[in-house]
């Protein structure tokens, strides 16, 4: 691979003179191609409630919620935005109100599967039939993802990802969805940041082991590459025409001092952070984040798996929200996590910060985009998430007043325009997210929504960014 390094610098020094200055020259090009995808992304757990309705099996996230002392608020998926029942609305919500045309939200594997393996639950798939029906009624394009975290319960005493039986399981459940919806539906995302959920807990949250073994948390690693690829010829197999990628967390990484050691550390770290779930797919390799070489044999790595492990996606998705910087540091012989990787990071801190304290930097984004063209020669590009956590709520007319957030969301698509312009095959956007919703530890606590609800009533009331993004997909441009 010809490796670069991520350099800040005009843009850095474009925020000196103010946050938005780096974005400012670009405004006159931020225009996107004919036929570009706009889109609101959402998950499963975060908004659908009706936890255990309809013969829904419980999912970690049921469990973990669950547990007295573990979520900020004692809060709970349990109702979230109750898009169970009010699905109808909001899917038409965001087609007459935002004008997108692209819908990604992610199935229940638990609500299907139950006990994550055997038996179908037949209500759990009506479900997300008539959720994809809703969609393809008002006239926007369906992107169905297989796995968004909510891990079955069932599944976690046979080690969950780091046990090769759950690679079968998951494939078995991810054709159930496959075969039922791939008349509707052609566009797959098979996971949502693996680099997220087979690092922080084999299932994701509730497997503390994860805490304090590394190699087990190696080992789920690969066996959710390998369940990646197997999911990839499977869809396929089911679906010729399918349109088949996963949805990767990735944040440009630079080196906090120019110097050689921080440098060569900040591109350990982009392999770790951006490639452990991507070159395995594309090349049936793992990319060189261990300065002593790839731990193969703690990852449980057997003969025939790299052949395995190859299934070039068609299209790369990317959720990006900050960037990183990246020391050297020297990693001790026990080392684990980001010390193994001889690496300290921090998120940047030079922008603004947004509610939940994320950094700021557009430039991050275009730099991300430019690398990954370049580095995987043109592939397509969906942003499968992009958005901002601010915490304004309804005037005394009902109006939210959100204008950090359209700030925020231009500053982006502008610095997504000016990739695309220098050759990025990037063919889809979707905010994070249609509306505030449950954001995992931070319970109710984090307002991410294009819509402000009100988890009291379940109100829902089209933010000020709203209308704005709604008019960014109408024109095909950034005012």
């Amino acid at each position: 691979m010809n490796r670069r390094t991520f350099v800040a610098g005009s843009a850095a020094a474009a925020f000196a003179e103010g946050p938005w200055r780096a974005i400012a020259d670009m405004a006159e090009q931020a225009t996107f191609p004919a036929r570009f995808y706009w889109g609101v992304a959402t998950s499963a757990y975060q908004i659908e409630g009706a936890w255990n309705a309809d013969g829904k099996g419980e999912s970690v996230w049921d469990r973990f919620t669950h547990t007295q002392g573990t979520i900020l608020g004692a809060d709970t998926g349990d109702l979230a935005c109750d898009f169970y029942h009010r699905y109808r609305a909001d899917i038409a919500l965001a087609r007459r109100q935002l004008h997108m045309n692209s819908f990604r939200f992610s199935v229940s594997w638990p609500r299907v599967v139950p006990a994550g393996k055997g038996t179908v639950n037949e209500r759990g798939l009506d479900f997300y039939k008539r959720v994809t029906d809703a969609i393809l009624e008002n006239g926007m394009r369906p992107m169905c993802t297989l796995f968004h975290w909510d891990m079955p319960q069932a599944l976690m005493p046979q080690g969950a990802w780091r046990s090769r039986e759950t690679i079968a399981n998951f494939v078995d459940y991810a054709e159930v969805v496959v075969k039922a919806l791939a008349d509707r539906i052609k566009t797959w995302s098979i996971l949502n940041e693996p680099a997220v959920f087979a690092r922080s807990g084999y299932g994701y949250p509730a497997d503390d082991p994860v805490k304090t073994n590394f190699s087990e948390s190696l080992r789920a690693q690969h066996n959710v590459n390998l369940a990646q690829a197997d999911a990839f010829r499977m869809i396929h197999s089911r679906a010729s025409q399918a349109s088949v990628g996963t949805a990767l967390s990735m944040s440009a990484t630079y080196p906090t001092q120019n110097t050689d050691e921080d440098r060569a550390a900040a591109e350990r770290y982009h392999a770790w952070q951006n490639l452990w779930f991507l070159q395995p797919a594309m090349r049936g390799t793992y990319p060189d984040a261990f300065p002593a070489g790839v731990p193969l044999e703690a990852m449980g790595f057997e003969p025939g798996d790299e052949k395995r492990m190859h299934a070039p996606l068609d299209w790369i998705g990317i959720n990006n929200y900050n960037r990183l910087m990246v020391s050297a540091t020297r990693p001790g012989s026990n080392a684990k996590g980001e010390a193994a990787l001889g690496c300290a990071t921090h998120m940047g801190t030079a922008g603004p910060l947004t509610d939940d304290g994320w950094e700021v930097w557009p430039q991050g984004h275009y730099d991300l985009l430019m690398r990954i063209t370049r580095d995987f020669d043109h592939p397509a590009i969906e942003i499968t998430e992009n958005g901002c956590s601010y915490d304004d709520g309804p005037d005394v007319n009902g109006r939210v007043r959100d204008s950090r957030r359209t700030s925020y969301l231009k500053g982006y698509l502008t610095a997504l325009a000016r990739a695309i312009k220098d050759g990025a095959r990037v063919r889809g956007y979707h905010a994070w997210s249609l509306m505030d919703n449950f954001e995992w530890h931070s319970g109710y606590t984090q307002r991410f929504g294009l819509l402000w609800v009100d988890f009291r009533d379940q109100r829902r009331i089209v933010k000020d960014s709203g209308y704005w993004y709604g008019n960014v997909a109408m024109t095909n441009r950034v005012d």
